[in-house]
């Protein structure tokens, strides 16, 4: 099976070593359900104009990218003035600092993208950074400059390759005190705490995406292969949980240690940690 086109080509480098690259996206956007906005009397879908208040439609050739820097007031750019902003992150993921894999927070990581060799030629200088490291145990930090914006990337071995993740930069991220400022300080009762661990350690076992399920996408797909059959689907009432069976959280904690079951499922294939 033919490999789809690279998302982008250049180099990946270490230091004085260089190896070209080619990077890949490394997730399944079909997976996902949309829907379509449908005009209801002719079932046909609806399309959307670019227009120009006072002036109407507007073609493509009259479009061009401007900066806001006053109300209504646009600094123009041309596609081939953008293009000329010279950086090296532009065809270069140049790995300057090493991190180790538990120090990124969770809240950095946008999307993953896998990394391989250009040609046999870059397979020995590609191998050689990949099996490094796995052996320390380290990411790779970069920059590159993809999609109309340089990112901040982690570059970390993935079975025999590489993934390269799109992480957020600082300024991105809200601040948890924020969300967090009504949290109860007070430490909770170690029993409870205990209780709690051991509900986590019962219900612990080897992470395996495949033992997961799109409920709601089953559901909905399910759902269209009914109206296509011209039946009607009524909603079904909700199930509301019973009351009264939780005395305090002690007592929940207990009931939920003896009413629970240990995690089952085979070891995640591959085995090998997220950047």
């Amino acid at each position: 099976m033919p490999r789809p086109r690279a998302y982008w080509k250049g180099f990946l480098r270490l230091s004085l070593v260089s190896i070209g690259v080619h990077l890949h996206n490394a997730v399944e956007s079909k997976a996902a359900i949309s829907f379509r906005q449908i005009h209801k009397p002719t079932g046909r879908r609806i399309n959307y104009q670019k227009v120009v208040q006072g002036v109407g439609a507007v073609e493509n050739a009259d479009i061009a990218k401007g900066y806001e820097v006053d109300d209504d007031t646009y600094v123009l750019l041309e596609p081939e003035e953008i293009d000329a902003i010279k950086l090296e992150s532009k065809r270069t993921i140049d790995l300057v600092q090493f991190v180790d894999a538990k120090e990124i927070d969770y809240r950095y990581f946008e999307r993953p993208y896998f990394l391989v060799p250009a040609d046999q030629m870059a397979g020995e200088g590609f191998a050689v950074i990949r099996d490094a490291l796995r052996k320390t145990g380290k990411v790779g930090l970069a920059q590159l400059t993809v999609s109309g914006r340089e990112w901040l990337v982690a570059v970390a071995p993935l079975e025999e390759g590489i993934v390269m993740e799109l992480l957020r930069y600082a300024d991105e991220l809200r601040s948890p005190a924020e969300y967090f400022d009504e949290v109860p300080t007070a430490k909770p009762q170690k029993d409870m705490v205990d209780l709690a661990v051991q509900l986590i350690d019962k219900k612990s076992g080897p992470f395996d995406a495949m033992k997961f399920e799109d409920h709601y996408g089953t559901a909905l797909k399910e759902l269209v292969q009914e109206k296509m059959k011209g039946r009607t689907v009524l909603a079904k009432e909700a199930e509301r949980p019973a009351s009264g069976n939780v005395i305090n959280l002690m007592e929940a904690l207990k009931r939920s240690i003896e009413g629970s079951a240990p995690a089952k499922g085979k070891r995640a294939r591959g085995g090998k940690k997220r950047a």
